[in-house]
């Protein structure tokens, strides 16, 4: 897990939060900007090679997309002009990037991995967001998340499309206004979907468990002496 978070100086980044709506190119570029600084440190910050592969990945990517490096080259360009994003020059040879979102959202570093999983994905269950969040920062469980969620909600970087409950879907905030009706039906069919799924069962305990056996052995052995006595009363 990453150690890149939030930062004091100022050189390369904005005074304060200075969001504004983005485009799909653009949130996905984000979103593997943040991303990869969380998993893959050793490798950040990014050329503009691995960005574009980073965005066409299948895995963990709603939708599927296939940028090709003048798309995403076009993002960057406009991410750093909105102070998002800045350029660095790596090893005299190839330019890299890295993101300024931490200063530019205005979040910290729980709330940063929430809303890359959103820009990466979209609209998803709160409890899938715990799943997938919780592979960049630490998240125990849905009661950790939702002190996150009500933050990200007050900044309106997050909206919560559902009411809350089993099956709640939250997406971030940053699509642009037309996009949102496309995004409210999704999110009723995700919410529909699960609220049809049957509850996952209770776990056993083992004491429970371990009585349960206890008395499956006893009616066992009380089988075999009816067996035994019946046997002998026909015989």
């Amino acid at each position: 897990m990453s150690t890149f978070g939030p930062t004091t100086t100022t050189s390369d980044t904005t005074e304060g939060p200075n969001w504004r709506p983005l485009d799909r190119i653009q949130r996905r570029v984000a979103g593997v900007l943040v991303e990869k600084a969380k998993t893959t440190p050793e490798n950040y910050p990014l050329s503009l090679n691995a960005i574009t592969t980073g965005s066409n990945q299948k895995s963990n990517r709603s939708p599927q997309m296939d940028l090709d490096p003048s798309d995403v080259e076009l993002a960057l360009e406009e991410l750093r002009e909105m102070g998002a994003v800045v350029e660095i020059q790596g090893d005299g040879r190839v330019a890299k990037f890295k993101h300024c979102l931490y200063d530019w959202l205005g979040v910290d570093k729980v709330e940063m991995a929430v809303m890359a999983e959103l820009m990466l994905r979209g609209e998803q269950t709160v409890g899938e967001l715990r799943g997938r969040a919780g592979r960049m920062e630490a998240i125990a469980d849905l009661n950790a998340l939702r002190p996150v969620l009500n933050s990200l909600i007050d900044k309106k970087l997050v909206i919560s499309l559902t009411p809350e409950g089993r099956g709640q879907v939250v997406t971030h905030g940053l699509y642009q206004p037309s996009e949102m009706p496309k995004v409210n039906v999704r999110a009723g069919e995700i919410f529909a979907s699960s609220s049809s799924r049957p509850a996952s069962a209770p776990r056993i305990s083992e004491d429970v468990v371990a009585a349960l056996r206890e008395q499956i052995a006893e009616l066992r052995q009380e089988v075999a002496r009816l067996n035994e006595r019946l046997n002998i009363l026909e015989s």
